[in-house]
């Protein structure tokens, strides 16, 4: 046993560069000990995390899922943001009740128990379910899941920052990232082997090792050592949530962000019409599915660096950009039904605009999280990212709604340039936008 402590403290010390895995900051002494420890753990739950992430995710598999049910149109149109809506409303309710818990890992376990249960039954849906019936069920389910990752999200952050010291955190999320990413790109490429037959048969299969990662993410938390922290602070979401508005009433700085953000959504609203297209032209083949995979995997890889530097010069630069690249990307998506010959019908013009757009939209999301916590205040920036978070997401859920139901109208085409000019409008707004840096 204690050799087995010695090499795991030494694989620490490699993998974080350090020469003392005794060294801490911000953490409390007690949990220094176990540093090394948690580190590997919090690595094997977040490397279970991103793979369920990636092998469920809304903007593409969902979508793949809904075209072989063969759901309306209009459905597809809400996976994205009852994803992301369900995560971000709850916040600013839950953060107050977590607080009140001396450990908070035990929220975490719970969440993720409930994601790795959605995701199976989303598993057995694709096995058995069909039409509007199908869809109606498969949005359900993901409102559960999406309910529980918020729930996840926030006890993930609070448990993180009281066991892994500053300056380890970033290098823990970079590890688990890299391996996460290698397993993804594996699964993309076992499917551009797989032809259409039993296609809904193989998105379950995917779906269920989603739901080990869930699975895998409960079990690490669970072994957390985890030092009980301090209860007090703790509110009601209601108080929270009047706090907040009166901010942003006397902020016109985080109402203006605001309004930035909203428009921006449409890079996240645009990727599954974008998968959608793709499989209408290619058909359910599942080799289009795991282009789709891998490309985007790919993109994820290489989108930190490409935004990182010059997000540390001019955040409000990175929102503006990434709104001008959006509105590109949903105007070559929509022109690429009349390409030339068979091109229109393969899947690979579709796959490199959705690469430059997962692209774009890594930028879109790093922009307007360095914005906001630079223009936040230390004693204020709590607030201000849930409040955001909470409005970002009822917005998700309106817009949603309304871009389902004029893809079903218009179709996907069309809805890509209404999204491009939604861009337009998100280039405006983020370049009067104040910089903070």
């Amino acid at each position: 046993m204690a050799e087995h402590n010695i090499s795991q403290s030494r694989l620490y010390e490699w993998l974080t560069g350090d020469e003392d895995s005794r060294m801490c900051a911000d953490i409390p002494e007690g949990a220094c000990n176990e540093q090394p420890r948690n580190f590997f753990l919090h690595l094997w739950a977040s490397l279970g995390n991103k793979l369920a992430d990636e092998l469920s995710s809304a903007r593409l598999v969902l979508p793949w899922l809904m075209g072989i049910i063969g759901a309306p149109v209009w459905m597809v149109g809400l996976l994205v943001p009852i994803r992301e809506a369900g995560a971000l409303l709850p916040q600013i309710f839950v953060a107050g009740f977590i607080r009140l818990k001396p450990k908070r890992k035990w929220v975490w376990v719970a969440g993720a128990l409930i994601q790795a249960l959605a995701a199976l039954t989303l598993a057995v849906l694709a096995l058995v379910a069909s039409g509007s019936l199908g869809g109606a069920l498969v949005l359900t389910t993901l409102v559960l899941l999406s309910l529980a990752r918020g729930l996840s999200s926030i006890a993930t952050k609070d448990v993180l920052g009281k066991t892994i010291a500053k300056r380890r955190r970033g290098t823990l999320m970079g590890w688990s990232g890299s391996i996460a990413g290698c397993a993804t790109l594996a699964a993309g490429a076992v499917l551009m082997l797989l032809d259409s037959q039993s296609s809904g048969y193989i998105v379950a299969i995917l779906l269920a090792v989603a739901a080990s990662g869930w699975l895998m993410n409960a079990l690490a938390a669970a072994r957390i050592k985890e030092t009980p922290g301090a209860i007090e602070g703790g509110e009601s979401g209601w108080s929270s949530l009047k706090q907040g508005l009166s901010l942003l009433k006397k902020d016109r700085t985080f109402l203006h962000f605001n309004l930035a953000r909203a428009l921006l959504l449409s890079s996240a609203l645009a990727l599954p019409y974008i998968a959608l297209l793709g499989q209408d032209q290619s058909g359910t083949d599942l080799s289009g599915l795991g282009i789709l995979i891998v490309v985007s995997g790919l993109a994820a890889m290489v989108a930190s660096p490409v935004w990182g530097k010059r997000a540390d010069q001019s955040s409000r630069g990175v929102m503006r950009d990434a709104a001008i690249g959006t509105a590109i990307c949903c105007l070559l998506g929509a022109s690429l039904a009349w390409l030339p010959g068979g091109w229109a019908q393969s899947i690979w013009p579709y796959a490199v605009v959705y690469a430059l757009l997962v692209i774009i939209h890594h930028g879109v999301r790093l922009g307007r999280k360095t914005y906001l916590v630079d223009m936040a205040g230390q004693d204020n920036r709590a607030l201000y990212v849930a409040l955001s978070n909470t409005l970002t997401g009822l917005l998700m859920l309106l817009v949603g709604g309304i871009i389902g139901a004029l893809a079903q109208w218009f179709g996907s085409t069309v809805l890509l340039i209404i999204l491009a000019t939604t861009a337009v409008g998100a280039i405006l707004s983020a370049h009067r936008l104040p910089e903070v840096e």
